[in-house]
This record gives C-alpha cells, sequence and structure tokens, in this order.
C-alpha cells in the first residue's frame, strides 16, 4: 500500500480529530492502511455486463485519492436470472472477468484494495431493462431445491473467480431486498421446508451461500456479507424486531465463515433497537463477535442528503464527529462513504489531511458518468 494512504505521513497535530478512522485494519489476508471504504454503488455503465476501461480507472482514482478499501458495485452472478438490467457489471463470462482483471490491477497498481459485491437481484429483476425478459425472476417461492443448489454453486463459483483475479476479498450482497436478502424475510419468503419458517430456516439459503464462498476461497480470502434492515422499496422495512432476531439470522452465516458484517442503514448513527444507544453495526459486533462496517449518510447529515437526492443540490459536510467518536469507541470497524466518493475521488486524502476547503461537494451530476 502506498505510504501516502498512511496517517504517518502526516503532521501529528494537523488532523488530531479524524485519527481514528486512519488507524490500520486487518482481516484474514487483507490488511489496509485506514477505516474508510468506498460503498458499493450500483452505477449502470457496463453495457452488456462487461467493466470497460474507464471502469478500472474510476476505481483506481478512488484508490489513489486514499480510499483504504474498495467494495465494488455490485456485479451479478452467473445464473440466468441474476441480473436486473443489461448494464450492471456481470462476474461472469470471459469478458465480464476479464473486465475485473483489469480493475484489479490498476487499483492494486495505484496502492489500493478492492473486492467484487457478488450479487444476485431475485424478485428485483423487473421493469422494461431487464436482459432476457423471457427468464422469470428468481425468488425465494419460486425456485425448486435444485434450483436453490444451482444459485449457490453460482456464488462459489464467482468466490474461487474472484480469488483467481486477484481481488482482496469478497462481499456477497445480502441486503436490501435481493434473493438472498428475501430468503431471510417473511414478507418474501413462505416457503414451509428447510428454507422457509422460523429464522434459523430462512437463513439456511444465505448460510450455503457462504459457505460456498468459504469453500471455494479458504479461511485466509475474507468474505463480507452486506446486511439491512431497508429494502428498495420498502425504506422502513424491517429484518428483524430485536436484537434476539437477529441474533438468530446472524449465528448461522459466522457459522458459516462470514468474516465482516456490513451493515446498511440510512443513517448511521441512528440506534436500532430501543433501550439502546447502539446502531445497527454495533448491534452486529455485540451479537457475532465480528468486525463491523457502518454506512449510512457518512458525511451528510439529514437536510444535506435530502437535498442531494430529492432537489438534485450540492450537499457536503466535512464534519466527522459522530463517525469518529463512534469508531474511537469500537462500536464498529470500518466505515464506508458512498456519495461524496462520487463526486470527490480524493476525499479520503483531503480529509485526512485536513485540506476541507478542498472538498468537492456532492451533486446528482456526479451520477451521470464515472468520474
Amino acid at each position: 500500500m502506498s505510504d501516502t494512504t498512511s496517517v504517518a505521513a502526516v503532521a501529528p497535530d494537523s488532523v488530531p480529530e479524524v485519527a481514528p478512522l486512519f488507524r490500520p485494519f486487518s482481516v484474514g489476508g487483507l490488511s489496509v492502511p485506514n477505516r474508510l471504504v468506498m460503498a458499493p454503488m450500483t452505477r449502470n455503465f457496463c453495457p452488456n455486463g462487461v467493466p470497460g476501461p474507464e471502469v478500472a480507472g474510476y476505481y483506481a482514482r478512488r484508490a489513489r485519492g486514499g480510499v483504504g478499501l474498495i467494495i465494488t458495485e455490485g456485479t451479478v452472478v452467473g445464473h440466468a436470472a441474476s441480473a436486473p438490467t443489461s448494464t450492471v457489471p456481470r462476474f461472469h463470462g470471459e469478458d465480464a472477468l476479464a473486465g475485473w482483471a483489469r480493475v484489479v490491477e490498476e487499483v492494486h497498481a495505484a496502492g489500493g484494495r478492492v473486492i467484487p459485491q457478488l450479487w444476485h437481484a431475485g424478485l428485483e429483476r423487473k421493469g422494461d431493462e431487464v436482459p432476457d425478459p423471457d427468464i422469470r425472476a428468481a425468488g425465494p417461492n419460486t425456485l425448486s431445491e435444485s434450483e436453490i443448489g444451482e444459485v449457490v454453486a453460482a456464488f462459489g463459483r464467482a468466490a474461487a473467480d474472484a480469488k483467481r483475479l486477484g481481488f482482496d476479498g469478497l462481499e456477497l450482497h445480502g441486503g436490501h431486498g435481493y434473493l438472498i436478502d428475501q430468503f431471510l424475510r417473511v414478507g418474501t419468503n413462505s416457503r414451509t421446508d428447510g428454507y422457509g419458517g422460523d429464522p434459523r430456516r430462512r437463513t439456511r439459503f444465505a448460510a450455503e451461500v457462504v459457505a460456498a464462498c468459504r469453500a471455494a476461497v479458504g479461511p485466509d480470502f475474507p468474505v463480507f456479507l452486506r446486511i439491512s434492515q431497508w429494502t428498495v422499496s420498502d425504506f422502513g422495512a424491517r429484518l428483524a424486531a430485536t436484537p434476539d432476531e437477529l441474533e438468530l439470522l446472524l449465528a448461522p452465516l459466522v457459522q458459516a465463515g462470514a468474516d465482516v458484517i456490513d451493515c446498511s442503514t440510512r443513517r448511521f448513527w441512528l440506534p436500532e433497537f430501543p433501550g439502546s444507544g447502539l446502531g445497527l453495526a454495533g448491534w452486529v459486533k455485540k451479537l457475532t463477535g465480528l468486525p463491523t462496517v457502518a454506512v449510512g449518510s457518512i458525511g451528510l447529515d439529514d437536510s444535506e442528503f435530502l437535498s442531494a437526492l430529492i432537489e438534485g443540490k450540492g450537499a457536503d459536510n466535512s464534519s466527522l464527529d459522530r463517525l469518529v467518536e463512534l469508531m474511537e469507541r469500537d462500536e464498529f470497524d470500518l466505515a464506508a462513504v458512498g456519495r461524496l466518493l462520487l463526486s470527490d475521488p480524493e476525499w479520503v486524502a483531503k480529509i485526512r489531511d485536513g485540506r476541507h476547503a478542498e472538498l468537492r461537494p456532492f451533486s446528482a451530476e456526479a451520477l451521470l458518468g464515472l468520474t
């Protein structure tokens, strides 16, 4: 990793308020120089699912800008019904995998670390943009046990390819109402066999996916798993109403071999359950003992977040006091930044060096291209 991403390169008294964000972190065979992660963000800039040179450059710029770990946008596994559009990247096929090999090469050359987010859209494969519209969407209630096995195997193949291509780990997208998440939820999983019913049966599919990936990559290749309470169709949805229910869902995933849980929320600082100030990432760390990633409006307060999304206005907040406070308490281990990194590839380096006057605010224009 380049020395330019190390807090040691900065005068000790120049950025004392963000020092906890620039401690090194290690899990398995992965070591990163700081706790700031690029969150996975779907960009739809991969025609026919193939990430081109501009995608590699896009990720490499964030690596040069000091991001400790890059999690790629969701990239779909090799199952016929996995992709929601033809412009999200694939993680199967020689053409797409060659594109991802270039991403790895350029990110590593820039001193960064990168893991792919492996994805199956499940029932969210709908609308006018789906590839192969004659292929039906796959959900918990539509898949036979043998078809479930095929999906699990597709994730395992993708995991093996991630390691072969030189990625530094992988993340499974188990949140936001996509296929893995659909199995976890009562509202989308009404199966009466071993994959549905009580929480331990609903989590079986996710655990099988984690186990297949672990078997494919061995013990030291980090396996991250993203979870969320909310879904793309319901921001108020609840995966688990209580810590006990959440623990029942998560325990088999820990046993299956997950190393890190990426806890996607809308606001990382909000308490997750009554009677405790812990957010989702804090609760998951407490319940599992695993490292966690916090994500949700980091660097954006409520009003700025809404302005950015609804009104298209610029939004930027270089004050990270709450994030630093919780990181210093070790409530979570990593913090994923999304929209601010779209507008400003050097956001991490600028925060590290105290160059707040140089920060470029997020605006909706950043969504229109790969800056």
